[in-house]
């Protein structure tokens, strides 16, 4: 047993040396881990409130270009929603009585632009503002609860997708991440970062709301009658308020297209080496 613990403490000592006296160095790929809340604009919320703020959850890994530019491929899950019941200073979309809530799921290529030179571990060049762009794709599925059941909305057609109008529409598409956001870093190779960005889309039916009724007459009635009779015109859910939904009265602002906004804040790590200086052009940072 003193043979064993002698070796273990000669194994510590010898590579606590080795690593004390080991120049390390960064390399220009991190990983980070994301965290914030989420929130939908769109037929349901065309004055931009945010009263369903939802928990985002993300990963990404960044690749730094130079001092200025990096590239970031990230990952994310939210759920979005809404209700027509929030809108109370609008008595259109109060009697339309409309609400959805879907999850997202996003994968998306960021740039990010610094306004100074940002080096994690040098303490000149510690924290930046920044812009990012890119592009990505997403998927999402609206549903709606009615007499306690939840139904996908997809499926049902209830612009009339199902009954020959050309509204049909699928669970993904392409997202445009647009913001701002400031890092720094807390200690060599771990930086945090705050970033607000707007997510344009090119689906007007995340809350499958877009155009105009369609008619209660377009869908099958009495026996055959299914959930997308009554999921297409809610108004008569609404006590006090005349049934809405004659065919080509306005059911959303088919203009504009939907959008979701996250903020996050995130902590990210640089990858280490133990590569020579002279590999410093091959991407490594070095630590301080």
């Amino acid at each position: 047993m003193r043979r064993i613990c002698t070796i273990v403490l000669f194994s510590v000592v010898f590579l606590s040396g080795y690593s004390a006296g080991a120049q390390s160095y960064f390399t220009r790929t991190e990983i980070g881990f994301s965290g914030g809340m989420s929130q939908y604009f769109g037929d349901l919320n065309e004055h931009y409130g945010f009263k369903t703020l939802s928990p985002v959850y993300g990963i990404y890994v960044r690749r730094k270009i130079n001092s200025y530019i990096a590239l970031k491929a990230v990952a994310n899950y939210t759920n979005l929603s809404y209700d027509d019941k929030l809108n109370t200073g609008d008595p259109y979309a109060l009697a339309r009585n409309l609400n959805f809530t879907t999850p997202i799921v996003e994968v998306a290529l960021q740039a990010e632009f610094n306004f100074f030179k940002f080096i994690t571990g040098d303490p000149q060049y510690r924290f930046t503002p920044y812009l990012t762009g890119g592009i990505g794709a997403f998927y999402y599925n609206p549903s709606t609860t009615y007499n306690g059941v939840k139904y996908a909305l997809l499926p049902l057609g209830t612009e009339g997708q199902n009954v020959g109008y050309q509204r049909k529409y699928s669970n993904f598409a392409v997202c445009a991440p647009i913001g701002a956001g400031v890092k720094f870093w807390l200690k060599g190779g771990i930086n945090l970062s705050f970033e607000i960005a707007d997510r344009l889309t090119t689906t007007d039916y995340i809350d499958d709301v877009s155009s105009t009724y369609v008619g209660a007459d377009r869908f099958p009635t009495g026996a055959h009658a299914g959930p997308a009779l009554a999921l297409q015109n809610r108004s008569g859910e609404i006590v006090g308020y005349t049934t809405l939904g004659e065919g080509g009265k306005q059911r959303g602002n088919a203009s504009s297209f939907d959008q979701y906004l996250m903020a996050q804040f995130s902590i990210s790590f640089h990858f280490t080496s133990y590569r020579c200086p002279q590999d410093l052009d091959a991407g490594l940072i070095r630590t301080y």
